[in-house]
């Protein structure tokens, strides 16, 4: 890949349900549009539970019946350079927003968004853990992960065709 014209970070509390599916089925998303050359994406957790860590069994499962690949991420933590480094560190809920803000350098605070912003249907403003609830936990997530992600989409896009038009 060339410089990527966007760098993503997708943030949760562990790294092992929300971020990692958001990662994955953003990824997807970005080569089924034809994007995936020009945006860099990552996940984290605003926690270090469970450092290098496969996601969740659960939402492996069920990302995979929706054909989407968890297996090959890993958890890991938010680093103080990913402030730096990424465009956009979306995360999940509100909890996760403000400990990122704590740490944030106020100049760039910008780069911290819900990710529920980029839903275009459902009026939810957090994409919830799915980690003490059942099935239907993990399906609401995914359900609300692929809407996000649909809607992010229609970022990258412009962003693609702003760095298009100035070259």
């Amino acid at each position: 890949m060339n410089k990527p014209i966007l760098k993503i970070l997708f943030v949760c509390m562990g790294n092992i349900c929300r971020s990692p599916t958001a990662e994955a089925v953003f990824r997807q998303k970005l080569v089924n549009s034809g994007f995936a050359e020009h945006v860099l994406v990552d996940s984290a957790g605003t926690h270090n539970y469970h450092p290098g860590s496969p996601p969740d069994e659960r939402s492996q499962a069920h990302a995979a019946r929706r054909g989407y690949d968890l297996s090959a991420l890993r958890a890991r933590a938010v680093h103080d350079g990913d402030f730096e480094t990424f465009d956009l560190l979306l995360t999940m809920d509100w909890d996760n927003r403000a400990l990122l803000e704590e740490r944030c350098l106020k100049p760039l605070h910008h780069k911290i968004r819900g990710f529920a912003e980029f839903l275009q249907k459902t009026p939810a403003t957090v994409i919830p853990d799915p980690y003490y609830e059942g099935a239907e936990g993990f399906e609401q997530v995914l359900d609300l992960v692929e809407e996000a992600s649909d809607g992010l989409i229609q970022l990258v896009r412009h962003a693609v065709d702003r760095a298009r038009s100035s070259q």
